[in-house]
C-alpha cells in the first residue's frame, strides 16, 4: 500500500513507499511536515470542540490569547454603552473622540484593547527619578527633566505614558554618540 501526503507548504503530492514510510521533511521544498509548523484542524460538532478544549490543558495556546483580547475589547464596549445608558450621548462622545484623534500628531493604540488613545497632556518625570548612566560614557541615558506624554484610551480608559518626541530624539542621540 502506498501512502499519499500533500505538503502544506508547496502543495505537492508526496507518495511514500510503504517500506520507507513517511518522512518528516518535504523532499521538494524541504519544510517540516510535522511539528510546530503544522496546524491540524478537527472538523466536527460543537461537542467535539468542547471536548478538545477540555483536553488541551495548554493555557498559552493562541485561541486563549485571542479570546482574552476579545473579552477585554467587549468589556471596553460595555463601559462605553454604560455611559450611554446613564444619559450620556454615545454618538456625541464618539464624534468628539474622532475630532480629537484627527488633531493629534501621534495616535497610539491602547496596549489593553487596541482602541486609539487620546493625548491627555504631559507630565514631567517624578522628582525622585534617578537616571541610569551609560556603560560606555559617564552620562545619563535619559535626562532627569524629561517629559512624558500621557494618553488615555477612548474605550477602556487605560492610561499610558510615552517619552515626548524631543526626549525620544535626545535618547537616540545619547545612545548613538560615540
Amino acid at each position: 500500500m502506498v501512502e499519499t501526503t500533500i505538503c502544506p507548504w508547496c502543495q505537492t503530492e508526496i507518495v511514500w513507499d510503504e517500506e520507507l514510510g513517511p518522512e518528516e521533511e518535504c523532499p521538494y521544498c524541504h519544510n517540516e511536515l510535522k511539528g510546530y509548523r503544522t496546524l491540524n484542524i478537527a472538523l466536527g460538532s460543537d461537542e467535539d470542540w468542547e471536548d478538545e478544549d477540555e483536553t488541551s490543558g495548554d493555557d498559552t495556546d493562541d485561541a486563549g490569547l485571542w479570546q482574552e483580547d476579545e473579552e477585554s475589547h467587549l468589556n471596553a464596549i460595555r463601559r462605553a454603552e454604560a455611559f450611554a445608558g446613564a444619559g450620556g450621548d454615545l454618538l456625541a462622545y464618539e464624534s468628539g473622540v474622532e475630532k480629537q484623534l484627527d488633531a493629534q500628531e501621534e495616535v497610539p493604540e491602547c496596549p489593553h484593547c487596541r482602541e486609539y488613545m487620546l493625548h491627555a497632556g504631559t507630565e514631567p518625570l517624578s522628582p525622585g527619578f534617578k537616571p541610569v548612566h551609560m556603560q560606555t560614557k559617564n552620562m545619563p541615558l535619559l535626562r532627569s527633566n524629561a517629559v512624558l506624554n500621557v494618553y488615555v484610551c477612548s474605550a477602556c480608559f487605560q492610561v499610558s505614558r510615552f517619552l515626548s518626541e524631543d526626549d525620544r530624539n535626545q535618547l537616540i542621540k545619547t545612545v548613538s554618540e560615540e
